[in-house]
């Protein structure tokens, strides 16, 4: 069973950059992650306030950070679900879903991240995958010149709204408030003529036999209901920890999230949170970032206190 210094769960901004300073204050590192590096922000078409980048694809962004970490023999990448975290105190046991993997760490650094919530409503199942999106740089060209529905109106649903609007027939906007994204976003995505937007509306149905054909809503003001038609629709109603390995370990809230402290630690000795899956007020990369550094930082002085 290796035996590691650092065990980073995520392969996101927050765990990447983590592992980067893990390495740097001479730790050994196990940075795992069950998809590709870079977490949610391989789905994002454009990241436009990352420092000393500009405008850059999220994608591009996280092979960035990706390729860092490489340049470190100290820190192995690994492929693998984790599916619990026993903690024995010094020793802490990560236990992965894939063939049996376990792995022995000094520290852990929780860094998994979140994933996109979803409605729960008639149809939803029906269409998930199939008409239904979360990823509009994943799904979003098979929508070329056709009808789409943007379900949300916060950074995120304004950000690919924006891209989306620039390949279809038409957008349509429902939100259950206001555009509540960056300002200057929200007026260039107002400002496209294929777009309407709905505010302050309640997903009611989406409507189809085997296809999906439209999204049937209500206002939350009037009551007035209002079906639009369309070809695919994309969800961003906002995010979900994925923390469920972690439930037993003491250090999640009510709402799934990892406590932490301003330098990162959880309830639990030796045991840290990063990143976006983690209480806070922003959730950005930068901040992502930061944690990361904290993170490590934090965790390289625990090491560093045992061999004492």
């Amino acid at each position: 069973m290796a035996q590691y210094d650092v065990i980073i769960v995520g392969a996101g901004p927050a765990g990447m950059t983590a592992a980067i300073y893990a390495a740097r204050a001479d730790m050994t590192v196990l940075l795992l992650d069950k998809l590709a590096p870079g977490g949610q922000i391989i789905n994002t078409n454009e990241i436009q306030n990352y420092p000393g980048t500009g405008f850059i694809n999220g994608a591009e962004l996280a092979y960035k950070m990706f390729e860092q970490t490489q340049e470190f023999p100290s820190i192995t990448f690994d492929y693998a679900t984790v599916k619990e975290i026993q903690n024995d105190g010094a020793e802490k046991k990560v236990i992965c879903e894939e063939d049996g993997k376990e792995f022995t760490g000094s520290t852990i650094i929780l860094a998994t991240g979140t994933r996109p919530r979803c409605l729960h409503v008639q149809g939803e199942d029906n269409f998930r995958g199939n008409g239904i999106s979360w990823c509009a740089i994943c799904d979003g060209a098979q929508y070329r010149d056709r009808d789409v529905v943007v379900v949300g109106g916060g950074n995120s649903a304004v950000e690919e709204s924006i891209f989306l609007a620039g390949i279809v027939k038409s957008l349509t906007i429902v939100t259950m408030f206001d555009l509540t994204a960056d300002p200057i976003a929200c007026d260039k995505l107002r400002a496209m003529e294929n777009v309407k937007i709905y505010p302050y509306q309640d997903i009611l149905e989406f409507t189809g036999d085997t296809k999906l054909t439209g999204v049937h809503f209500k206002s939350t003001k009037t009551g007035e209901e209002n079906t639009v038609a369309c070809d695919g629709v994309f969800e961003y109603i906002g995010l979900t920890p994925t923390t469920e390995f972690a439930k037993d370990l003491g250090v999640l809230n009510q709402m799934g999230y990892v406590t932490v402290d301003d330098r990162m630690h959880t309830p639990v000795e030796g045991i840290f949170g990063a990143g976006d899956c983690v209480t806070k007020n922003l959730r950005q990369v930068i901040t992502a970032c930061s944690d990361g550094a904290i993170a490590a930082q934090e965790a390289a002085h625990y090491v560093q206190n045992l061999r004492k």
